[in-house]
């Protein structure tokens, strides 16, 4: 009877509105995931057995999960981990350390982060080791309960596990694996990692302690199982207090979905990232839109929200260019071609803008040294151009080599955009691309 009831009412559309925005805010805010991972259950199965193993028979394993962004890598341990803790024994067994190369850049901020997971920070106290390997069999040893048959399992979860492999001589990589192959504790490594050629990047002396397993996983998603995903995360559930309202809004997604308009811009986003953080982005940039005199998505907002997140951040940048930084742009630009790519100083960059100068601009008057230094200083610190080497830094300013970090269509985009730019400077820099 109270949902007949919740159905037959009919709520103020300023209310409606409001409860549209709070039940998919949460959704796209939260990045509610599925539950498992679509068509990778002989994976799921793999790793289950695999870490099964390490928590009840004690055997020591290392893996790698290998697949691009979004592909599900961090979904499926989630799924994975979530089915073992329903096990008792895993449940007041299992310890967790779960380290990111984003977050642990080098071995000593690592360890630190292992001592504070594992709930060891009083037994370390103000100990002094002599080296990462005695620090981190000493927080092994610390969780023996007596024999090696009865230490706990750990499992250390290394996510964008590729920037591990950049710490010194990889130590922590080299510990981790050794304990795994040497069998003093039950230990599990997982690796997560978005990169092919991975294990070129290890060691000699580290490959040789890892188990070489990997779990590659692809994105089988096709495009029209993307469509129903966009449906359904812009569907209203049916327990929405206003069942008129739901009705209307859900056909209208439904609507929404079958324009070919908005087919091509799915596309356009299902071509470039099939990841849910990227799709939830975009229907937020819709949904931001509704409001009570406008109270659905309609084609154009999807478009307009495409375009905001296909937007080239690089080229927005130079439409904030003061007209000295965007000459210096051309210059570079210029030199760049005439000189194939290769690096080039601001001598280079100042000399080309002398002769622009008395070749063809009127509307320009001849820069001091120092108001070019700086223009060009700023170019370095939005990263618009960078040093070709690091050996580059120890010499005079004015002779620093550098690289340009656009190309042809960014700064041709930008001048079409610039506001009130000089025409004789578009003429120059067409002629540069020429």
């Amino acid at each position: 009877m109270s949902k007949r009831k919740a159905k037959d009412a009919h709520l103020p559309i300023g209310e409606c509105i409001n409860q549209v925005h709070q039940i998919l805010r949460k959704r796209f805010c939260h990045q509610q995931l599925p539950d498992k991972p679509e068509g990778l259950e002989a994976q799921h199965k793999h790793l289950v057995g695999l870490l099964k193993r390490t928590v009840v028979h004690g055997e020591s394993n290392s893996v790698l999960i290998v697949g691009p962004r979004g592909a599900g890598k961090t979904m499926l341990l989630r799924s994975v981990l979530r089915d073992l803790s329903e096990e008792t024994e895993v449940q007041k067994n299992l310890l967790q350390v779960h380290l990111n190369g984003l977050l642990q850049t080098d071995d000593r901020i690592a360890l630190k982060e292992i001592t504070r997971q594992l709930h060891l920070e009083n037994v370390v106290g103000d100990r002094v080791f002599g080296s990462f390997a005695e620090n981190l069999a000493f927080l092994l040893d610390a969780l023996k309960k007596g024999d090696r048959s009865s230490s706990r399992p750990v499992l250390f979860v290394l996510d964008e596990f590729d920037l591990f492999t950049h710490h010194k001589n990889q130590t922590l990589l080299y510990n981790l694996f050794d304990v795994s192959q040497s069998a003093q504790v039950p230990l599990a490594v997982v690796g997560l990692t978005c990169r092919l050629d991975v294990l070129e990047l290890l060691e000699k002396r580290v490959k040789s302690r890892f188990s070489h397993r990997q779990i590659h996983l692809l994105t089988t998603l096709t495009f029209s199982q993307y469509l129903d995903r966009v449906r359904a995360q812009l569907s209203l559930p049916d327990g929405f207090p206003d069942g008129k309202f739901v009705e209307e809004w859900n056909a209208a997604i439904t609507t929404l979905c079958e324009d070919k308009s908005v087919e091509e811009v799915l596309q356009r986003h299902y071509n470039s990232s099939k990841d849910f953080r990227s799709l939830h982005m975009l229907l937020m940039l819709c949904l931001s839109r509704v409001s009570v005199a406008k109270p659905a998505i309609t084609p154009a907002d999807l478009l307009d929200a495409s375009r905001l997140c296909l937007a080239d951040a690089k080229a927005n940048m130079l439409h904030g260019l003061s007209i000295l930084e965007l000459c210096l742009i051309i210059a570079m630009k210029h030199l760049n071609d005439v000189y194939e790519g290769e690096p080039f100083n601001l001598q280079m960059v100042h000399n080309e803008f002398k002769k622009f100068l008395q070749r063809k601009s009127s509307s320009l008057y001849n820069f001091e040294q120092p108001v070019i230094m700086k223009a060009f200083e700023h170019l370095q610190q939005l990263e618009l151009i960078r040093p070709a080497d690091s050996s580059s830094a120890k010499t005079q300013r004015e002779y620093q080599l550098m690289r340009l970090m656009l190309d042809h269509g960014q700064i041709m985009e930008a001048l079409q955009k610039y506001p009130q730019c000089p025409t004789d400077i578009k003429q120059w820099a067409t002629s540069a691309f020429a």
